[in-house]
């Protein structure tokens, strides 16, 4: 299959550029780098000419409220309607696990509305919602930091390694459509804060992390399950500590 993949040059976009590569398809990355800009419009319609899947995993260069709507919204427009000019009959994208559940987060809103679009579209789709990645905990602690303090809601969070994210998505563009949501997450629970702890004694990092259960969380204040996916996703199989010892092993 001929494969675009916006956001190819990206963490999850190479990898899954290199993965469907290797399985024999024509995985073709697409992103500013190589000539394609969603927003203008700009090498799209180029890209996707002939392509059987459209893969979305790009993402805004800015997490400010109104200009992040503005992204998925203007991007997954422009992909949508050259799309369906190229006759794609499968129109993947990656989203969050608990994005519906968090309105009070600008970013999780823009991933909402960008759903809506696809599934208004009447292109056969399937939307991945994974957790959080390893890679992307030290985000989470460095937006949550006050001084020498880390807030964290002590709430459950099930991260996975962006290999397995990729995995995942890759298992979905080779299948057919869904028309719906397959979540995706770690194979461990945790406590965010006791991640956050964790994360910072096995960096030497001074920072103290307080369980807050009004910390906000971009923007939003978290439930108990808010981050965790539902009974019946699939889980990855790579564990925190083994992830650790791959990235030790990578520097």
């Amino acid at each position: 299959m001929k494969v675009v993949v916006i956001g190819g040059s990206g963490l999850i976009g190479s990898k899954l550029v290199d993965r469907l590569g290797a399985q024999g398809h024509e995985a073709v990355p697409a992103s500013p780098k190589t000539g394609v800009n969603t927003l203008t419009g700009e090498g799209v319609a180029e890209a996707l000419a002939g392509a059987d899947v459209v893969v979305d995993v790009s993402n805004s260069p800015s997490f400010e409220d109104t200009a992040v709507l503005e992204f998925f919204e203007t991007s997954t427009r422009n992909l949508l309607a050259a799309a369906t000019d190229a006759g794609v009959g499968h129109y993947v994208a990656l989203s969050v696990v608990g994005s519906d559940r968090l309105p009070d987060s600008g970013y999780l809103r823009a991933k909402v509305a960008q759903e809506k679009l696809i599934t208004a579209s009447g292109i056969p789709y399937s939307l991945v919602h994974a957790t959080q990645f390893f890679e992307f905990v030290q985000g989470i602690i460095d937006a949550a930091t006050d001084g020498d303090t880390v807030h964290l809601a002590p709430v459950l969070i099930q991260p996975m390694a962006a290999d397995d994210v990729a995995a995942a998505v890759a298992e979905v563009v080779v299948g057919a459509p869904t028309n719906a949501v397959v979540e995706v997450g770690g194979p461990e629970q945790f406590r965010l804060d006791e991640l956050g702890r964790s994360v910072l004694a096995a960096q030497q990092d001074p920072r103290s992390v307080v369980a807050d259960p009004g910390a906000r969380y971009f923007g939003a204040t978290l439930g108990e399950r808010s981050l965790v996916p539902a009974d019946g996703a699939r889980i990855a199989g790579t564990r925190l500590d083994d992830w650790r010892r791959r990235a030790s092993r990578g520097k």
